[in-house]
């Protein structure tokens, strides 16, 4: 009966007719079972779906409660109106017994957790619209004789109508489960709040009312956090990398086997790498491959909306020609178009939101791995790739694969709407079409080739980009060392130099992308004039209508969508398989070996080991065994670079072992050689993880000599420690890794050198405390690295190294008696530092330690403003504010990253364009009017060629309106880009936040987190290159095409301005009330982005201590909540993105809807053509007004950027580093004097002096040590002698010369400081040491002897050109403080300060190296800030300071006789 009855439809009452009908049969059978078999076919499916993704039972809601008996109700009457016409309708009750299955599902979604219902909303949706067409018949026909059927079907209709109204709101959530603060209400929202995205609304109105704050944002769903996505995703990887090193070992035996010719491997090399970038790719794809084409489903459902509208706009234009159609069609046709519309937005904003999801989870798995292998790579793999490197692959590389997550189905779709489209055309023009296809198939490869030209240019800016950031971690790194230097300008050059390199990429880039837009702006035009050229040509009889011209424009619009995304797209790809290589090679790189070291439960071994820093390197360790009995103490001693850190590196199981085997007892603790300190509070640093136990930590604190340091700590133990311990001295950060080390209760201790950077009777008390026989680990297992003699009596085992191999062991006396080469040096340095070292009468007396190396690190040089108790420690406050700070501020030193709040100020902009330049501006203002001018001329000719009248079958004059239509389509194609102009604002911002930075104070740098100046080198710079020319490119484009329909529309229906009007004041509304919190959320999410860079950059320089102490998993916790918080920001910001899209687009389908049912009312009056070209132009105001938007959004957000670079410019500034036209002397100093007139230092304004009223006079060639306690103002006068503070009161003249008065490099680049920090630069040897070029190769070689590195550097394979790795760390530390002295010796000015900086060096070498230091800077005015007294005694003069006042100023022997302080710092010593 259904069958029969869907085919009687009579058309001439249905169709063709003014008022149309649908017989009674249809409207009873068709229209009553359709949402009947919809149930009834889909529900088993559904119950079957609920029972296996159950979420626990819901409570018995109100909501739910009205559901239920609404379905009652419906059933109820079913069974009502059954037995009033019981035998007359049998069929009747199909549909009520239906109403009883809903009930059954409510129930059923209830208990299994379904708080939305798609399935029943569309079921009432399907049953509402089918009761439309019986509802209409019934109020036509009136009042029924048969009024209980009558008021039934009323009653039904009402009923399902608020079924459909229920089903539009979510059930609560089931009970009993945890709610999370702050959750997202996407968790709680209907289906159809979901797919409009009205939940988004409520953060929107908050956004609006006032600037959003971190605290405001929703808490990440559980599907979306770091542990959830990457617990799921290491599991994958790993079975993924393990099949990858199968293939890689079996490639690489074959490779072997057969000795592959160099170009042969080399493509193996390549392969290898890209092979990796595959593996990555494949195991994302398992991860979120099953979500991302959910999405995928969506966008085909959009691409058949997309097509169906021009077969609408087919029938709409043909209703208008017909002059005979009924009225009430052309109002179906606008309705119908409005719909597709609808559909087609709200489908394509699913798609988007689905890739933007799986984007946003990618990024947080690739973050993941990237971490978790930065703490797992081997040694010689870490020299491989730099902190600025690995910041780079979470920054740039993660963003890459997020764009390539949502562009990556065009690459398949686009080709595939190019072929629907160009068979649409052929329907309506055919042959013709073809000429369009000829276009496309020209346009195609040159956008392919423009695509890989742009994909290589990426590479190689992204290199460029690496250097650039690397050498600004560097800097950023080493600054301090770059101010004493004055080497600023060198390194500014350098990173100048990538940075046009890089800019001279991306104009390339950007130029060819300008091709690709001006062949996608003017895409429309060639295929229409070719078609339609061709179209007229071949034929007379061709005609070209309304129909044909609009409704073929119509779909070459569409053809520009994927015309336009396929160059965007492939380059997408091009650029992600980049970045895919480039982490994939990072990810696979080799990693530490777990069995490099073995956990026994007896004894530490070594036996015959043979280790190396690389697979293919030298063995750094040769031949080692050696059996550590528990508990004892053993020394290691040797020269410099003799092998002494690698053997405790051996033992963590850092080197790679070639040989032999390495078992250590239980657990290990580690203290390295330079102390590694986190950005954190004192407390955080030495329990590090662990619960503190307040007797044990108070005990640590004592033995670690670290309680009289906390008494002058602003906030005691709470105090923030500044990144890498800025705010601590040497000694201090030294004692603060050993703390952390002696409160882990391990049982290995390995020691390296940590006594070397502590005073003399400190490091004395340290080892009588803690690692001597009588210290708190006397019963732990230590192996302590050493260049002091005086502890080796007390050891129960001494190794001596020499080049990597032992070559005497035993106790103390056993060495000795044996005569070699140990008892040889020993018997040569006794004599001369007798009276330093350890004697056995000595134990009971004042125990001195003077032979410990105090390699502090310019310790009061990051001083705060807490000078003055002996031991106390000083640290610098914050240099924003005078205020007083609140209790709890009171230990904090650096500033975290702020989001500043509300709108961009207008200024930026002006800022921004000024940068530009007026004169280009208004040129590509002026351009971008001409071209749409002439797209509007040419599109207005076409409505007048369609309205021609047709004479004979043909129409006149066609190759006139063909040629008229080619000048006007060709004079739309000239386009000027705004990339160059861009380029040049993206220079000279980088230029002036590089020249703000390096101007800035030390102070400004010891209170900025590294990760926020990495974040504005590095993503906001990115954001300045690319993201903002898009953006402005793209705005001014849409806007100016959103300018020519609108002036189209009103020209056909000037009436539409009651309409177009209202419209622009609502779209401007909701554009400003989105703008407003989508720009503080673009700022929360770049800020929460610098502590992931930060942490990161700690991690990888930690990483070492990290693996010692087996705190891995708290370091992945901690970086797991860095990202969970970024991302907590960037989730809303896509989200704002859609909900705006949603709403502007169904605000521009508001416009389609108008213009087509103003053209069918004015149907008379209006001619075909104009009705065209006025609803084929409406069509594409959603997507322009969505594109403006959000291409203004992207600019304000973007443009925060620019904001965030700009924030330095403000921040206090040093003094000019050269003054022009000064008239000092280029030999100056010539003698080295220096005066102090009543001179004083402060470090912040409004606190007491660091320094009060020095007067000091100091002649030429004098020697001067400068001796006192800690915080006695040592330090403070070096900083005041090279400027880093400038004078409070009082001045200092050099050779009579005011150095206030002279320019900052002109002081500091005359005379030289030996820092105790031996920083170096990656680069070479010789740029190390002279990276001005200012020497000659023979000079370089002459300090090199002088600083005993003559020897190493000429055996080195490339001499001077020896590339060091970041930081110098392919060199010992002894040899990084041997290059520092070369550095001094090449300069070799008339003023030397010393910060006793030999601590790093064997006896041997340090003696030879004061002897140099003595020789080649006898005619200097030598200032030794002195830690060890014996280094001064044989000084003209010593200086001692106690707090901040010279308190004694004579030669050591009247001094001594004076019986002053002096007197009792040297009897302190043993050196009385």
């Amino acid at each position: 009966i259904w069958f029969l009855c869907g085919l009687d439809l009579d058309q001439e009452n249905t169709w063709y007719t003014h008022n149309p009908e649908l017989s009674n049969c249809f409207q009873n059978t068709v229209l009553v079972w359709a949402p009947c078999i919809y149930l009834w076919v889909l529900s088993p499916f559904y119950c079957l779906h609920l029972y296996c993704h159950g979420r626990g039972r819901l409570p018995l809601s109100s909501l739910c409660s009205a559901k239920l008996l609404l379905g009652f109700f419906l059933a109820s009457f079913g069974f009502v109106e059954f037995f009033y016409i019981l035998l007359e309708r049998r069929q009747e009750i199909q549909q009520h017994l239906v109403f009883l299955l809903t009930v059954c599902m409510i129930h059923w979604e209830r208990v299994r957790g379904c708080r939305s219902s798609v399935f029943l909303f569309f079921f009432w949706l399907l049953g509402v619209v089918c009761s439309l067409i019986p509802l209409h018949a019934k109020v036509q026909l009136g009042l029924s004789p048969d009024i209980v059927r009558y008021l039934a079907f009323f009653s039904y209709f009402a009923l399902q109508l608020a079924q459909l109204f229920l089903s539009c709101f979510a059930d609560r959530a089931p009970s009993g489960k945890a709610v999370l603060k702050n959750a997202c209400p996407v968790q709680d929202a209907s289906f159809l709040s979901k797919i409009l995205f009205w939940w988004f609304s409520g953060l929107l109105f908050k956004g609006y009312r006032s600037p959003l704050q971190a605290e405001d944002l929703w808490s990440l769903r559980e599907e979306d956090t770091s542990e959830k996505i990457i617990s799921d995703l290491e599991e994958e990887w790993t079975a993924e990398c393990f099949s990858y090193m199968q293939e890689n070992h079996l490639s690489t035996s074959i490779a072997l086997g057969s000795r592959l010719p160099e170009q042969a491997q080399f493509l193996r090399k390549i392969q290898k790498e890209q092979s990796s970038g595959f593996c990555l790719l494949r195991t994302l794809a398992r991860s979120f491959g099953p979500y991302f084409l959910t999405g995928t489903l969506c966008l085909m459902v959009h691409d058949a909306f997309m097509f169906s509208v021009p077969q609408v706009l087919s029938l709409l234009l043909g209703f208008m020609k017909d002059e005979d159609a009924p009225l009430w069609k052309g109002y179906f046709y606008a309705s119908l178009m409005f719909l597709l519309s609808c559909l087609q937005s709200i489908f394509n904003h699913q798609y988007t939101y689905t890739c933007f999801t799986v984007g946003m989870r990618v990024k947080t798995a690739v973050m993941g791995l990237v971490y978790r292998k930065s703490l797992v790579v081997n040694s010689a793999a870490r020299r491989t790739c730099t902190v600025g490197e690995i910041v780079n692959l979470v920054s740039a590389d993660t963003q890459k694969l997020m764009d390539f997550v949502v562009y990556f189905n065009a690459v398949w779709l686009a080709p595939i709407e190019v072929t629907l489209c160009l068979f649409f055309l052929w329907q309506h023009l055919g042959p013709s079409a073809l000429a369009g296809i000829a276009t496309v198939i020209f346009i195609f490869p040159l956008n392919g080739f423009i695509a890989r030209k742009r994909s290589k240019l990426q590479e190689i800016q992204m290199k460029y980009m690496d250097g650039r950031v690397k050498l600004m971690n560097e800097i950023l790194n080493g600054i301090k060392i770059l101010k004493f230097y004055a080497w600023e300008k060198a390194f500014l050059e350098q990173v100048l130099g990538y940075r046009e390199k890089e800019l001279k990429t991306l104009k390339k880039s950007q130029i060819l992308y300008s091709v690709s837009i001006a062949s996608f702006n003017s895409s429309s035009f060639l295929i229409a004039f070719a078609m339609f050229g061709v179209y007229v040509l071949i034929d007379d009889k061709n005609v070209l209508d309304a129909q044909k011209i609009f409704v073929s424009m119509a779909l070459i619009n569409i053809l520009k969508t994927p015309l336009s995304q396929l160059p965007f797209a492939m380059s997408t790809t091009m650029q992600a398989l980049v970045s895919l290589k480039r982490l994939g090679k990072f990810l696979c790189q080799d990693e530490l070996k777990p069995d490099n070291v073995t956990r026994e439960s007896f004894k530490s071994v070594f036996e015959n080991g043979t280790f190396s820093w690389s697979k293919d390197g030298p063995p750094c360790l040769k031949r080692i065994s050696v059996r550590v009995p528990c508990g004892s103490l053993v020394a290691v001693v040797g020269h410099v670079g003799s092998g002494k850190s690698s053997l405790l590196s051996a033992m963590l199981g850092e080197t790679e072992k070639r040989s032999g085997a390495v078992s250590v007892k239980g657990s290990v603790a580690y203290v390295p050689q330079q102390a590694w300190i986190q950005n954190a509070s004192l407390q955080d640093n030495i329990l590090f993880g662990q619960e503190k136990k307040e007797s044990w930590y108070q005990r640590v604190l004592e033995a670690c000599a670290l309680l009289p340091d906390l008494d002058n700590l602003p906030a005691g133990d709470t105090t923030e420690i500044g990144e890498k311990g800025l705010n601590l001295s040497g000694g201090q950060k030294q004692r603060v890794s050993l703390a952390r080390a002696v409160y882990r209760k391990a049982d290995v201790y390995l020691l390296d050198d940590p006594l070397s950077a502590v005073d003399a009777h400190v490091g004395q008390h340290i080892f009588n405390k803690v690692i001597g026989p009588r210290g708190i680990l006397r019963d732990k297992t230590r192996i302590l690295v050493t260049h002091g003699m005086s502890f080796l009596p007390q050891a129960d085992l001494i190794l001596v190294l020499v080049d990597g191999e032992i070559s005497e062991r035993g106790s103390y006396q056993e060495l000795l008696n044996r005569n070699g080469a140990f008892a040889d040096f020993i018997h040569t340095f006794a004599s001369s530092e007798r009276k330093e070292c350890f004697s056995e009468a000595s134990q009971r007396g004042n125990i001195t330690m003077v032979c410990v190396r105090a390699f502090i690190l310019l310790k009061d040089l990051i001083k705060l403003s807490f000078s003055g108790d002996t031991n106390s420690i000083t640290i610098e406050p914050l240099p924003d504010s005078d205020e007083d700070h609140i209790q709890e501020d009171l230990g904090k030193l650096t500033k975290a990253d702020k989001a500043r709040i509300g709108r961009v100020k207008l200024e930026m902009y002006i800022e921004y364009f000024h940068t530009i330049g007026l004169p280009l501006i208004v040129s590509i203002v002026f351009l971008y009017a001409f071209q749409q001018a002439a797209s509007l001329s040419y599109n207005y000719w076409l409505s007048l060629w369609a309205d021609q009248p047709v004479i004979n079958g043909t129409q006149l004059n066609t190759d006139l309106k063909l040629g008229v239509y080619g000048a006007l389509g060709f004079a739309q194609g000239l386009q000027m880009a705004i990339s160059l102009g861009c380029i040049i604002a993206s220079r000279h911002l980088h230029l002036e936040l590089l020249n703000n930075v390096l101007h800035s104070p030390m102070s400004f740098f010891e209170t900025t987190p590294s990760g926020n100046l990495f974040n504005r080198f590095a993503k906001e710079i990115d954001a300045i290159d690319n993201m903002i020319p898009d953006g402005l490119k793209m705005m001014l484009g849409y806007f100016f095409k959103l300018m020519e329909v609108c002036i189209i529309v009103l020209m056909a229906t000037p009436f539409a301005a009651v309409i177009i009007l209202p419209m622009a004041f609502l779209y401007g509304f909701i554009q400003s009330f989105y703008v407003a919190t989508s720009c503080q959320l673009r700022r929360l999410e770049s800020v929460s982005r610098s502590p992931i860079y930060t942490h990161l950059n700690e991690t990888v320089q930690g990483a070492s201590v990290i693996r010692a102490f087996n705190e891995q998993s708290r370091f992945i916790m901690g970086v797991n909540h860095k990202v969970d918080q970024n991302q907590t920001a960037y989730f809303p910001r896509f989200v704002a993105t859609r909900w705006l899209g949603v709403n502007l687009e169904f605000l521009g389908n508001g416009i389609v809807l108008a213009a087509s049912i103003l053209s069918v009312m004015a149907k008379g009056t209006l001619s075909p053509g104009m009705v065209g070209l006025a609803v084929s132009h409406s069509l594409q105001v959603t997507g322009f007004l969505s594109w403006i938007v959000r291409s203004w959004t992207d600019v304000e957000n973007n443009i925060v950027s620019v904001e965030r670079v700009k924030e330095y410019a403000d921040t206090p500034k040093e003094a000019a580093w050269t003054i022009e036209g000064s008239s000092l002397p280029p030999s100056w100093p010539q003698k080295g004097t220096i005066e102090f007139h009543d001179y004083g230092l402060q470090y912040r304004k409004g606190l007491e002096l660091a320094l009060k009223g020095i007067s000091v006079h100091i002649k030429e060639r004098e020697k001067i040590g400068i001796v006192g306690r800690t915080g006695a103002g040592k330090s403070s006068l070096a900083l005041g002698i090279f400027r880093i503070l400038e004078a409070a009161k009082g001045q200092i003249f050099i050779d009579g010369i005011n150095i206030a008065e002279i320019g900052l490099h002109d002081l500091r680049s005359r005379i030289t400081i030996i820092p105790q920090d031996p920083v170096l630069f990656s680069g070479s040897l010789r740029m190390n040491l002279d990276p001005f070029d200012a020497y000659t190769d023979e000079d370089v070689w002459n300090a090199l002897e002088l600083a005993h590195l003559k020897n190493f550097v000429s055996e080195l394979p490339d001499k001077l050109n020896h590339e060091c790795s970041e930081g110098g760390e392919n060199l010992s530390l002894g040899q990084r403080q041997l290059v520092c002295l070369a550095r001094a010796l090449l300069r070799k000015t008339k003023i030397l300060v010393l910060d006793e900086a030999t601590a790093a060096l064997d006896l041997e070498t340090d003696t030879l190296i004061q002897s140099t230091i003595r020789s080649q800077f006898e005619d200097c005015a030598v200032l030794t800030i002195a830690h060890r007294l014996n280094t001064i005694m044989d000084y003209t003069k010593v200086i001692v300071m106690d707090k901040g006042h010279v308190v004694e100023m004579d030669s050591p022997s009247n001094l001594i006789a004076k019986r002053g302080q002096f007197y009792y710092m040297c009897r302190e010593a043993g050196l009385l």
